[in-house]
This record gives C-alpha cells, sequence and structure tokens, in this order.
C-alpha cells in the first residue's frame, strides 16, 4: 500500500447536521484517510475535537462496525449505561445493530486526536438517540426519524 501523504487529505472542519444539531460538532476536524488511501469497504477518519467539541450527536449503527483510539488528549465516552474517560491509548468498539447511542466529548482543556475506523455498508443507518434525526449511507440525507425531511 503506498504511503498516504497526510498534508495532502483535505480537512473538513464541521458535520453535516442540519443546524442547530451541527452546533457542538462544528469545530470537529477529519481527515479521510481510508478514502485518500483508496479504501472502500472500511472508512478511517483521523479526527481533531477541541475542548468544548463533541464528534457527533450521540448515535448508533444498524449495519456498520465502529471503533475510535484515542491518540492524543482526553476524551469521555457518552453511551447508553454513562460516560467513560479514555485517554491516549484508550480504544472503545460499537458493533452493529446494538442501539448503544454513544459520542466523544472534549472536556478537557486540550486538543483531543483519535482515530476513527468503521464498515461502510451500504443499508447503513444511522439512529441519533438525543434528538429527532437520522440518516441512511444509500442518500446520505439527514431527516426525522419520522421520515420527513430537513428543511
Amino acid at each position: 500500500m503506498p504511503k498516504i501523504d497526510l498534508a495532502a487529505v483535505p480537512l473538513r472542519t464541521g458535520s453535516g447536521y442540519p443546524a442547530p444539531l451541527d452546533a457542538p460538532c462544528a469545530k470537529r476536524t477529519r481527515r479521510r484517510l481510508g478514502e485518500a488511501g483508496g479504501l472502500e469497504g472500511v472508512g478511517v477518519n483521523l479526527m481533531t475535537l477541541p475542548p468544548g467539541g463533541w464528534s457527533s450527536q450521540r448515535h448508533w449503527h444498524s449495519h456498520e462496525d465502529e471503533f475510535v483510539y484515542l491518540l492524543e488528549g482526553e476524551l469521555t465516552l457518552v453511551e447508553n449505561g454513562g460516560s467513560t474517560l479514555l485517554r491516549a491509548g484508550d480504544c472503545a468498539a460499537f458493533p452493529k445493530g446494538t442501539g448503544n447511542g454513544h459520542h466523544l466529548k472534549n472536556l478537557s482543556s486540550v486538543v483531543a486526536v483519535y482515530l476513527e475506523v468503521g464498515t461502510r455498508h451500504p443499508d447503513d443507518l444511522t439512529t441519533c438517540s438525543d434528538v429527532d434525526i437520522k440518516s441512511a449511507n444509500g442518500d446520505g440525507r439527514f431527516v426525522h426519524k419520522d421520515g420527513t425531511p430537513y428543511l
């Protein structure tokens, strides 16, 4: 596999959530390393999360496994069962279809850096646990849980 030139991988800031649900994730950054390397079946993202930021809305996947590995800093993992502190070297896994809504919050005073890895299943449906939003990989649109589109 050829070496990926990290500096050449586009830096994407924020999320695709409709306002105001995008606000907690507005300053997160993502470099799509897997995509840059030509991977189609798995996504690998290099993420940064500034103090006060969230990785996403709390969510779970119907058909995709997800894994995170913390490289630098400290993050709080929030899931159905409560909160867990993650430090550099810690990791967490989220099997598909469990309904265990999860996300990361940076409650520290320094930027956190982590790898986010997940399968890329075309039939995946992402459901948010705490807000009225879901998204299907098939079209990538965010809709209300009853299926009506966000305007």
